[in-house]
């Protein structure tokens, strides 16, 4: 009788606890004592979010591969070089057609400095452009008549003679060469400065002189940069 009585003790305490179990069970779940790992997040350049929740050593780093060149077929690609410019802005220019004008030097000067235009065979107008500029009109002033024992006498008497596909040639202060090609010839009057102005995406040379005999105009002669 005393065996049956221990027995029924221990399955009440076996019971007991299942029931306990059962309770904990249903009021607490499992991920309460087991929570699920969590995923490990490897974060890119696209998802992360403001940067200033990024930890300085990612955003270093990040810069670095930003600034570095990237990679092409053909090797890396290397920044875009700088725009090309000469040592200074001194232009030489030959006209074939113009027998007085063979690597004459042609200085930058304003429109009304008689000075230097006297003591040249021409000036480049100064605010006007430049060979090496991808838009520009070079503009070039020289004497039709000028002045004796000077490079300026008869400089330009022979201007009216070119024509549309004559060259002119103009050479840099690093020895680069451009050739203009001849498309048109203008009169205009002396308060006509829109003749200096550039046409768009293009780049071309003008050269003025005054017309025979009175003087009241201005003889121009344009041409487009071709080589």
């Amino acid at each position: 009788m005393r065996l049956v009585n221990i027995v029924l003790n221990i399955f009440s305490v076996i019971l007991v606890g299942i029931g306990v179990a059962l309770v904990i069970t249903f009021l607490f779940p499992s991920s309460f004592f087991n929570p699920a790992p969590s995923k490990q997040v490897v974060a890119t350049q696209k998802d992360l979010g403001p940067r200033e929740l990024v930890p300085p050593a990612l955003i270093k780093k990040m810069d670095k591969q930003e600034a570095a060149p990237k990679a092409t077929k053909k090797g890396v690609r290397h920044k875009a070089k700088a725009a090309y410019k000469p040592k200074n802005n001194k232009l030489w220019l030959t006209i074939p057609k113009m027998a007085r004008v063979k690597n004459s030097l042609v200085p930058t000067a304003i429109s009304s400095d008689e000075e230097a235009m006297n003591v040249h065979t021409a000036i480049h107008v100064k605010g006007t452009g430049f060979p090496w500029q991808k838009q520009a009109n070079v503009y070039i002033a020289g004497h039709r008549i000028g002045y004796l024992n000077t490079p300026s006498l008869l400089a330009f008497y022979d201007l009216n003679k070119l024509g549309a596909g004559d060259k002119i040639r103009v050479k840099d202060a690093n020895g680069r060469h451009y050739t203009y090609k001849v498309f048109r010839t203008l009169v205009v009057t002396p308060s006509d400065i829109a003749i200096t102005r550039p046409i768009k995406g293009r780049n071309i040379l003008s050269l003025q002189s005054c017309t025979l005999p009175d003087y009241t105009h201005r003889l121009i002669i344009q041409a487009v940069l071709v080589g």
